[in-house]
């Protein structure tokens, strides 16, 4: 799954260690607009300390995730996994100043020409 969303907190990092070694995480919570209403999401960065390094609070990313349930003694708990991280395109690159827009004519009418005799002699 994949959503768009701004970086609202990054939390602490949390590290252990485990029969596989050691592991690191950290939780993101971004905000993801939604019509009038905004939503937030803790995504858990698992083992990525370079994609929680390029975060700042305030910036928007494409964040991709995996969404997984799991029962323990009778409660379910959700875990949401990033995958990749890039930053939210910005807008189109503004036109070239000196060129005229899409669908107009340059406008040639404001100077004459100047006639040019190019016969030889």
């Amino acid at each position: 799954m994949e959503f768009e969303g701004t970086v609202y907190k990054i939390l602490p990092l949390t590290k252990g260690v485990s029969a596989r070694g050691e592991w690191q995480r950290q939780d993101v919570v971004f905000d993801m607009p939604d019509g009038n209403f905004s939503r937030k999401i803790c995504v858990t960065f698992f083992n990525r300390p370079d994609d929680v390094a390029r975060l700042r609070e305030g910036a928007a990313y494409t964040v991709s995730v995996n969404i997984e349930s799991r029962e323990y003694n009778g409660r379910w708990y959700t875990d949401i996994r990033a995958w990749r991280l890039q930053p939210k395109q910005t807008e189109q690159p503004a036109p070239v100043p000196d060129m005229p827009p899409l669908g107009e004519e340059p406008s040639y009418a404001a100077a004459p020409a100047a006639e040019v005799d190019d016969l030889p002699f």
